[in-house]
C-alpha cells in the first residue's frame, strides 16, 4: 500500500456513508495520532488497538455522521508543506486542516496557535 493515512481515512469515511459502527485500520503511530486527533475534535467516539489494528468507533449526531467528508491534500507523489501564515482554513473554521509538524500532529488552529508550519496531510470537515 503506497499510501496507508488516505487508505485509513476513506475507510472511515465509508464506514460513516454505508452506517457502520465500527471500522478497523491498520496500525502505525501516524494513523494511531490521526485517529486521536479525529476523535479528540470531535469527529469520532472512540478508538482501541488489538494486535496490529486500531479499531474506531463512529459517532453519530441524531443518524447523521459527525464526519461529512474528507481530502487528503499531501500525497507520497506531491508532498504539501505551509508556513504557519500560508496554513489552510476548512469552510472558515467549521473543519479542520490535519497538519504534520515538528510538535506532533495538530489541527490548523493549534499550529496557529503554536506559530509552527508543516504538511498538510487532510482537509476534515
Amino acid at each position: 500500500m503506497s499510501d496507508p493515512v488516505a487508505d485509513a481515512l476513506i475507510r472511515i469515511k465509508n464506514g460513516y456513508q454505508v452506517g457502520k459502527v465500527s471500522v478497523v485500520l491498520r496500525f502505525s503511530k501516524l494513523i494511531w495520532q490521526l485517529v486521536k486527533l479525529l476523535q479528540k475534535e470531535g469527529y469520532l467516539e472512540s478508538c482501541e488497538t488489538k494486535g496490529r489494528e486500531i479499531i474506531v468507533f463512529l459517532k453519530y449526531n441524531l443518524r447523521k455522521p459527525s464526519l461529512a467528508d474528507v481530502q487528503r491534500v499531501s500525497k507520497p507523489s506531491l508532498r504539501v508543506y505551509k508556513g504557519v501564515k500560508y496554513l489552510p482554513r476548512v469552510l472558515n473554521g467549521l473543519g479542520i486542516a490535519v497538519v504534520s509538524t515538528p510538535k506532533g500532529l495538530l489541527t490548523d488552529k493549534e499550529a496557529r496557535k503554536q506559530k509552527v508550519g508543516g504538511e498538510v496531510l487532510a482537509l476534515v470537515w
